[in-house]
């Protein structure tokens, strides 16, 4: 009798482990840790990493662990589609992807194989359901982000005369995509816009764009590099007395930048989707928990936060059935003012529109530490849609 009981006994803890313990949902992650955008890929891929881990050492989803296959794609568009293919032959239900050109080069692999893909580029069509139904991200896109950095600053702008603003960038993609939407939102505040400079992302100094500039004599200049060569370009005004406060986007505003640019940088504003380290809300305390303390770049709490919402699909569509690729996004697309503890603006994605919000935080550095200043959200507007 005792030998039967032993045997059930064995036979119910197999068929329980077999069923929850050792079940798992698997999320590719396509990383940059080696190429050109390491400098901030590091940091966004080691949130992604801790929230799952803080997800699985919470009862996972439903039970079920999530099991995370990382490659790092060092930027390059052909590795991504290469790890992609692996991804798809280990059975992953979501993707956390990163870049412009690979995440705009998946979207009809993704539509065709049902996969939501988390992504870290912003550009507007990715918001577009019409153009990439799979797409998601946390962020607005690009092109919201400088309409509100615009109207922050003309909202703070006290002088009996139009703003003059002038526009810095890359000659890359990600540098020309929130150009148009950007003008056109500044002429219909009253800006006047002074020319464009065109300024490298490994720019090693930006002298004959500042002596532009100076002849432009700009308010504002808004700057759509990345870190370092936003660094070099606010010491440089600062050696030749530029005057013009500078508007940068989210790739070239972080913890960095004071570390690169020092006291230059200091009083200038930039545009960010997710609080800075040590920020004064809800989700802070699980953050530091999980960090042990140790300050992390607003980029990490991006990630973090990236994967928190993807869990939370993820826990909608185990609770409604299956969760698949086709349940997440379905799920997802119900979601309606999730709050991510504060860590982000409330998050709500429509079948005909995936932009999360239209909230964005603007911030700054003060003696040497990047500061929260203020939310700035502007209306859901169909016309702004993928533009």
């Amino acid at each position: 009798m005792i030998k039967r009981i032993l045997t059930l006994t064995v036979l119910m803890v197999t068929l329980l482990i077999g069923s929850t313990a050792f079940a798992t949902l698997k999320v590719g992650v396509l990383s940059d840790l080696t190429g050109p955008t390491s400098s901030v890929g590091v940091p966004y891929a080691q949130g992604v990493k801790d929230c799952i881990a803080y997800v699985n050492a919470n009862g996972g989803v439903n039970g079920e662990d999530i099991k995370l296959i990382q490659v790092d794609y060092a930027y390059n568009v052909q590795q991504a589609l290469a790890a992609y293919k692996r991804f798809k032959s280990q059975g992953i239900v979501a993707l956390q992807g990163w870049g412009t050109g690979d995440t705009e080069a998946l979207v009809r692999f993704v539509s065709r194989d049902r996969i939501p893909v988390f992504s870290a580029s912003y550009s507007a069509h990715l918001m577009d359901p019409k153009k990439a139904p799979y797409n998601f991200t946390i962020a607005p896109d690009y092109s919201t982000q400088g309409r509100a950095g615009l109207k922050y600053i003309k909202d703070s702008w006290k002088e009996d005369r139009a703003p003059r603003l002038a526009f810095v960038y890359p000659d890359k993609p990600y540098g020309h995509v929130p150009l148009k939407a950007m003008k056109e939102y500044a002429k219909e505040l009253g800006f006047e816009i002074t020319g464009d400079e065109v300024l490298g992302l490994k720019a090693m100094d930006a002298t004959p764009q500042l002596l532009a500039l100076k002849r432009q004599n700009p308010d504002f200049v808004w700057v759509g590099g990345t870190t370092p060569s936003t660094a070099v370009m606010m010491k440089d005004a600062k050696k030749l007395g530029f005057n013009g406060k500078f508007l940068v986007n989210i790739w070239g505003n972080d913890e960095n930048l004071a570390k690169m640019a020092g006291a230059a940088c200091e009083g200038n504003f930039g545009m960010q989707a997710a609080a800075v380290y040590g920020q004064d809300v809800p989700g802070m305390k699980m953050i530091e928990e999980q960090t042990k303390g140790q300050p992390k770049m607003t980029h990490y709490l991006r990630g973090f936060v990236s994967t928190m919402v993807m869990v939370e699909g993820m826990k909608q569509a185990a609770a409604n059935g299956k969760v698949t690729g086709q349940s997440i996004k379905e799920a997802l697309e119900s979601m309606r003012d999730y709050d991510p503890m504060g860590l982000a603006p409330a998050i709500s994605y429509f079948p005909g529109d995936h932009r999360p919000s239209m909230a964005v935080n603007v911030c700054t550095v003060k003696d040497g530490k990047l500061e929260f200043l203020e939310t700035v959200s502007l209306p859901r507007d169909d016309k702004w849609l993928g533009k």
